[in-house]
């Protein structure tokens, strides 16, 4: 989530040619009328793409509609807990669950459930139960902690769906920039367990049924091989390839949707055209969807109503994928 680098971030990256037949048309997202001469003044970029609505405290109504399990443990890295908190919706839970990858240049910044629950208000009147995953932070830790930590995350909330109310074989991910990342990384590098793991945890499996992600990394060995260490990517370029989500496509993966601005400087567009060529040619149900003029985070420089209509229809898509993909129907195997 958040920007990831600034504009002098830009990588070129070519665009791997594939097509197979489940895959989706790639669509453009034509720009909306241009905003009106008594438009607020330009606030700057959203936090990760989300629409000025979701970013305020939620009203009184709104806290009346989830409760919450706050600070469930799921692990532990050097001596401090990691944690999750789950939002659940008090009236017509429909039994599907999305995670919520909290990540904003791989760092995981924790608030209370009543301060976020404005961001999950759009999953939450739909009935879907909510997890805001936290991982190891930056400066810290880096990509690779990151990765350990919201895989082993997934294998928790698996287990233990039930008791939120939620069937784990109707379980969600979805983030932003380093969140959709690890969204991405939580769909395409999910396995079954190893039964011959020491830690129990590891013995349960962590697929889920479907992913959403806006404007993600998906090959950080084109993104970031060979760029000054510092902070999150701190660490040796020969771990790039294992924490990048492209390399871990396989027709087992479930249907992902990708939203990304095609004037993004921080995350250049083509990380997403890498990401949806490997997934057509693994024959998995994938959408891309461009927004046209958009930076990092759906921000166009000048016009604060366009930025805020294109992180609205990111949010309502984000949603209407999730109402698809987790039907009860959903495949226990996924």
């Amino acid at each position: 989530m958040g920007r990831l680098w600034s504009a002098a971030l830009a990588v070129a990256c070519a665009v791997a040619a594939a097509g197979v037949a489940l895959a989706q048309v790639q669509t453009q997202v034509a720009p909306p009328t241009p905003a009106s001469a008594d438009a607020l003044a330009d606030p700057g970029p959203p936090l990760s793409g989300y629409p000025r609505n979701a970013l305020r405290p939620p009203t009184p109504a709104e806290l009346k509609t989830a409760t919450y399990v706050r600070d469930v443990i799921y692990g532990h890295r050097d001596g401090m807990a990691l944690t999750y908190d789950v939002f659940r919706p008090v009236r017509k839970a429909n039994g599907a669950l999305v995670v919520n990858m909290v990540s904003a240049g791989w760092r995981s910044s924790w608030a209370p459930p009543e301060e976020r629950q404005a961001r999950y208000q759009a999953l939450i009147d739909q009935g879907f139960t909510v997890v805001a995953l936290y991982h190891s932070s930056a400066p810290r830790f880096q990509v690779p902690d990151a990765v350990a930590d919201v895989r082993l995350g997934l294998r928790h909330i698996r287990l233990h769906a039930r008791d939120y109310g939620a069937d784990p074989a109707r379980i969600g991910v979805w983030g932003a920039s380093a969140g959709g990342h690890l969204a991405l990384v939580a769909g395409m590098m999910a396995d079954d367990g190893d039964p011959a793991a020491a830690n129990p945890l590891e013995q349960s499996g962590n697929r889920v049924a479907a992913v959403v992600a806006y404007f993600p990394p998906t090959d950080l060995e084109v993104l970031l091989k060979g760029r000054p260490k510092g902070g999150a990517i701190a660490f040796d370029d020969k771990l790039l390839a294992s924490v990048s989500p492209i390399h871990g496509v396989d027709p087992r993966d479930p249907p992902t949707l990708i939203l990304h601005g095609d004037a993004d400087k921080g995350v250049p567009p083509a990380q997403a055209e890498l990401m949806r060529a490997a997934l057509e040619k693994a024959g998995v149900e994938n959408e891309l969807r461009l927004f046209a003029g958009a930076d990092h985070d759906f921000y166009v420089k000048g016009d604060p109503a366009r930025t805020d209509a294109y992180a609205t229809k990111a949010m309502t898509a984000m949603v209407a994928w999730f109402q698809r993909h987790l039907k009860r129907s959903a495949s226990p195997g996924r």
